[in-house]
């Protein structure tokens, strides 16, 4: 076969269909797009399919180039709804709530609002992923027609249908093109998710396969119980922290980002819910609650819920032997001063001893230091009628070297503070 010659004339005779430098192309770049999808656990990824599961409007932050736009066009193609792109800032205010339009006889009939085309297309197709990209570099009065449309899902008189979702996409005020802050009306419809870069995922998806986006599979026997588990978690922080109900904050800057307020209380509640449902894992929760109410009021929740998984110290004590404690060291440590407390609210003898074994097993299965406060307090509490436990003869050694170990700590810290005077 004679070789290729580049922009050589094609033989028309032999083929009487000629292949151009075009085509070749072509061909090349449908080579290049010829990717596919691998299930591949991504935290960012699995937090945003969540919450357009929960039919929540949310909003992707990540400088230029981050890839927020190729990770909508991906999730349409699994999801298998139709992708419709509206450029906020080249859009005005009234290609959002319509354009009026005179009729035969205004004074009878009113002035009827003509709609955009693509919001027409998703009606008429009854689902898909309404993507408003660019959201920050729309000017505060596009920013204010765009309030409806995110919260109702309104464009004049016309409504979405209930399959279409919002996503929407923006950059830093720093690195956008001519950027707004986002007003706090709009900010806060909104769940605000931080798209950074994987350099795993980026090397796979550049040797031609990215992770795949899918919905969450939610347990049909657990949403009566995530339900529950979200609305007495929420609720508890809010009645012993009321102040958290409603925060705006004072910079401009955190206003455009999430902040709590009874509205964005309940998305949060409805994210919790699914997130139980979905059995989805504190990281993704994590960046779900975070991104709705803000990192410090987020955060406080999320030690709530951490409270809520914990053992009941009744239960542990009722059975230490077969007491399963937390691994991580902050919740066992909880777990166990909640156990002292227990028995400081009813001290019996059998209370007293069931505790010291708990204290047992954990030094037994984690770090002895743990018990050393717990150890105190439980040894405040003994009746001179009870016999000292010989489990405690167990604890002794591993307190004791918890105790040097702190005080080698301090004097240590101590020195180091001298000579750096």
């Amino acid at each position: 076969m004679p070789a290729y010659t580049p922009f050589a004339a094609p033989n028309t005779a032999l083929d009487p269909t000629p292949t151009t430098q075009l085509d070749i192309a072509g061909d090349l770049l449908a080579l290049l797009r010829d990717t596919t999808t691998e299930p591949r656990p991504d935290t960012q990824l699995e937090a945003l399919t969540l919450a357009v599961a929960a039919d929540l409007p949310v909003l992707l932050w990540g400088e230029p180039g981050i890839g927020k736009t190729a990770a909508l066009t991906q999730l349409a193609a699994a999801l298998d709804v139709p992708l419709t792109t509206v450029i906020a800032s080249v859009h005005e205010p009234s290609d959002f709530s319509g354009l009026p339009i005179v009729g035969d006889d205004p004074a009878e009939q009113g002035v009827p609002m003509a709609l955009p085309d693509w919001a027409v297309r998703l009606v008429r197709a009854g689902r898909g992923l309404l993507f408003l990209d660019e959201l920050s570099t729309a000017p505060p009065a596009v920013q204010a027609a765009l309030l409806r449309l995110v919260l109702e899902r309104r464009i004049g008189a016309l409504q979405l249908p209930s399959g279409v979702r919002i996503v929407a996409a923006a950059n830093p005020r720093s690195s956008a093109a001519d950027g707004w802050e986002l007003s706090p009306p709009l900010a806060n419809r909104f769940v605000h998710l931080q798209r950074t870069h994987d350099h795993e995922v980026v090397v796979r998806g550049l040797g031609g396969t990215w992770p795949r986006a899918a919905l969450p599979r939610l347990a049909q026997e657990r949403l009566p119980e995530a339900v529950d588990f979200a609305r007495r978690a929420v609720c508890e922080l809010l009645a012993a922290r009321p102040k958290l109900v409603h925060q705006l904050p004072s910079s401009e800057t955190r206003r455009g980002g999430p902040w709590p307020s009874p509205r964005s209380w309940e998305m949060t509640l409805c994210l919790i819910a699914f997130a139980t449902a979905a059995g989805s894992s504190r990281d993704v929760l994590s960046l779900l609650v975070r991104g709705t109410v803000g990192d410090g009021p987020g955060l406080e929740l999320l030690a709530g819920l951490d409270r809520m998984d914990l053992p009941d110290p009744e239960v542990l004590l009722a059975d230490p032997a077969g007491a399963a404690l937390p691994e991580r060291g902050d919740l066992r440590q909880a777990v166990l001063d909640g156990v002292v407390a227990a028995v400081r609210n009813r001290p019996e003898r059998a209370r007293w001893d069931a505790a010291w074994e708990l204290l047992v097993r954990a030094v037994e299965t984690g770090a002895p230091d743990l018990v050393v406060v717990p150890a105190t307090t439980l040894a405040t509490l003994r009746r001179e009628d009870w016999d000292v436990p010989a489990s405690i003869e167990e604890l002794a050694g591993a307190v004791s070297l918890s105790r040097r170990a702190d005080q080698a700590t301090a004097r240590a810290a101590l020195a180091t503070a001298k000579e750096r005077r």
